[in-house]
């Protein structure tokens, strides 16, 4: 099921709001392609890539230690401890340039944000892998808030149990993608990797962590779309 532009239908917003739902089974999927300017876009890139303490963490696959082909890091609220892919990552304090962005995505998504994993895709060789954002600590239905900074890549999405259902997306420089509802329990996405000539990418996912009791499912439901 290839994404057409006839699956897009607009949303009604106002100037730099204007966004597109993607009509997706099991899914709530919206993208703001001109979510930032082109004068801000650049500017943020420019301070992101200057500013952030980029690493380049590894992790154990099949026993083996593996670098992630891509640089992260990991920022928000104190106390908003990430894990995933067995890798736990304590948050750095939220810098001017990130707290400016994250007003900016709540504005539009309606919602606030503690916390923000970035990463920088250094050129076509980097990428991540299939993968939802479904974590624990993330809450029953994620909202993940995801924005764009520098070269465009491919965003493909597909279905957990309906392999043939798959989507794709060019995330631009300064667009923002929102994926909430039951979208994570359903749909996995990735960044593959390109021959294509491509400039630095930067993606910021903004998420909203969960601790103690707002983790505990509701009598009779669980975290997988129950």
């Amino acid at each position: 099921m290839p994404i057409q532009r006839s699956l897009w239908q607009e949303l009604e917003m106002e100037d730099w709001q204007q966004g597109r739902a993607l009509s997706l089974a099991d899914a709530e999927v919206s993208w703001y392609p001109q979510a930032f300017t082109l004068e801000e876009s650049d500017q943020f890139l420019a301070k992101l890539l200057d500013e952030i303490a980029w690493k380049q963490e590894s992790i154990t696959l099949f026993k083996r230690k593996v670098l992630l082909p891509r640089l992260t890091a990991w920022y928000g609220d104190r106390g908003k401890i990430y894990t995933y892919s067995n890798l736990t990552m304590e948050p750095e304090p939220w810098t001017p340039a990130l707290l400016k962005i994250r007003s900016r995505v709540e504005e539009i998504a309606r919602t606030t944000f503690n916390s923000v994993l970035l990463n920088l895709y250094r050129d076509g060789r980097d990428s991540i892998a299939w993968h939802s954002d479904d974590e624990l600590e993330l809450g029953k239905n994620p909202i993940i808030g995801s924005v764009s900074f520098g070269g465009t890549r491919r965003f493909i999405l597909r279905h957990r149990f309906h392999k043939p259902w798959k989507g794709a997306i060019d995330l631009t420089h300064g667009s923002f993608l929102l994926m909430r509802g039951p979208t994570q329990h359903f749909w996995q996405h990735q960044v593959p990797k390109t021959r294509k000539p491509v400039q630095p990418r930067i993606n910021l996912t903004f998420r909203q962590i969960l601790s103690g009791s707002d983790l505990r499912p509701e009598p009779g439901k669980d975290f997988t779309g129950g």
